[in-house]
């Protein structure tokens, strides 16, 4: 198993609407950056995601799961980006802002603090672990 962080906008698309998608879950298209789209293409079934609220907010919210792995992206007329499709699994029961993740040195080397614009990244597994026990997971 791989782990993930995925950003959106809460007044885009938020951890409640997600919740809302129940077990079919819900496509994550519209990804338009390249190395986003790499990461995308890497994950597989069961694979999970931190859910990020970026721009408002910015802070990790929940837990949600890769249900359906890469497939082409309806919202792409081009043809040449992939979405996977995610379900909820659960809310973080305290958000880590990413002003706190800054804070820990063993998450310095984060794609979410080295390239803030990337909208789709992997965690490893320490850093999993250690922002799970920073919501008290």
């Amino acid at each position: 198993m791989q782990y993930w962080l995925m950003k959106s906008e809460p007044d885009v698309w938020s951890i409640d609407q997600q919740k809302k998608a129940g077990n079919k879950g819900a496509p994550w298209d519209g990804v338009r950056n390249y190395q986003a789209a790499k990461n995308l293409k890497n994950m597989k079934k069961g694979d999970l995601c931190f859910f990020y609220h970026s721009n408002i907010g910015k802070e990790i919210v929940g837990i949600v799961e890769i249900i359906k792995e890469s497939y082409l992206d309806k919202t792409d007329k081009s043809g040449r980006f992939v979405a996977v499709t995610v379900k909820f699994k659960n809310k973080l029961p305290t958000p880590i802002s990413l002003e706190n993740i800054k804070k820990n040195k063993e998450l310095s080397h984060l794609s979410l603090i080295k390239q803030s614009r990337l909208s789709v990244m992997p965690i490893d597994s320490k850093s999993w672990k250690i922002i799970n026990n920073m919501s008290k997971v």
